[in-house]
């Protein structure tokens, strides 16, 4: 399996940090930059924290990973980060003209057959890369948060991309550990990030409504059709939950319940700022004090959850996750 002979990461914040952590706990060396000084200061003992707690998780060889930041590069300069790299992630923030600054900042920087990926959650690649010139090599590989931990990534190709570019970048992710699912065509959000905006609009309107409260809506999902999506998906849980009759049988029994229901789903597009500091506080005020706590909790169950999955797995590799 081809491995990069150097990963390069610009932008330090949370998706940076994990996908250096990620790299880094696979022994790939690494280069991380930022702009900003106070990002990078913090990015440089988070990297290590999340890279080191994927060994106390079981999910990463001690060994490799102080291999890694071992060789785990803070750059001073954007040319000294993506120097001798094979790929460059972007993974600043959510804001088109600063990534198309920046993307065309790096393509003038390296050579012509880098990979270069941006970690975008949504945005079209056509606008994203829109003031670069060599396209066959740029694609989105966006990841969930936190990326060491979560394996899904998703590949959204720009209409240029090249097959050979999309091959590699699945090769690394797999490389990675990481589970890339490549996109037919792109779409505003994406796949994950459309189906998570749903799910989520829907649990917004019913704490809002006052039908339940912030922590059991949480409790509702992750123990509730979460669960069961992990080990399934949606089409699968479905399908599997009319027996031998499949899919087709619980259309034509449990269809009509579903449409009636799809009648009175939550179908607004913004929130209004009343809406927005009842939601903020609501969730504040259920996690007061707890968010520390709250998130090594949520890395060891995510943990314990693929641990769960990959042991499950079919010997013969036949599933798909």
């Amino acid at each position: 399996m081809t491995i990069p002979r150097k990963v390069a990461v610009i932008g330090a914040g949370e998706i940076g940090v994990g996908w250096a952590a990620l790299c880094a706990s696979a022994g790939w060396p690494v280069a991380i930059f930022d702009l900003n000084p106070e990002t990078m200061d913090r990015a440089s003992n988070e990297i290590e924290r999340r890279t080191r707690a994927l060994v106390a998780l079981d999910r990463a060889p001690e060994s490799i990973v102080e291999r890694g930041l071992r060789e785990l590069v803070r750059a001073n300069f954007l040319s000294e980060a993506v120097q001798d790299a094979d790929w460059v992630i972007e993974a600043i923030q959510e804001d088109v003209t600063a990534k198309q600054k920046l993307l065309a900042g790096i393509e003038q920087a390296v050579g012509g057959d880098v990979l270069i990926s941006s970690s975008s959650s949504g945005l079209p690649p056509t606008e994203i890369f829109g003031r670069c010139r060599k396209l066959d090599r740029c694609l989105v590989t966006h990841p969930l948060n936190p990326p060491e931990l979560i394996p899904i990534v998703e590949i959204v190709p720009e209409s240029r991309t090249s097959a050979a570019s999309i091959s590699r970048a699945v090769e690394y992710l797999r490389a990675l550990g990481r589970f890339p699912i490549v996109l037919k065509k792109p779409i505003p959000g994406y796949v994950v990030g459309r189906v998570a905006a749903a799910v989520w609009r829907e649990c917004i309107d019913l704490v809002l409504q006052g039908v339940i409260s912030v922590d059991d809506m949480d409790r509702a999902v992750s123990l509730g059709p979460a669960l069961g999506w992990a080990a399934a998906g949606p089409h699968l849980t479905y399908h599997l939950a009319s027996g031998e009759g499949g899919i087709r049988y619980f259309t034509q029994r449990l269809l009509a319940s579903f449409e009636s229901w799809w009648r009175q789903l939550a179908h607004w597009s913004q929130l209004e700022p009343d809406q927005q500091r009842a939601l903020t506080q609501s969730i504040e005020k259920a996690y007061k004090g707890k968010i520390e706590f709250l998130r090594e909790a949520r890395d060891r169950r995510l943990s314990a959850i693929l641990r769960s999955l990959e042991q499950a797995r079919a010997p013969s590799g036949s599933e798909s996750c």
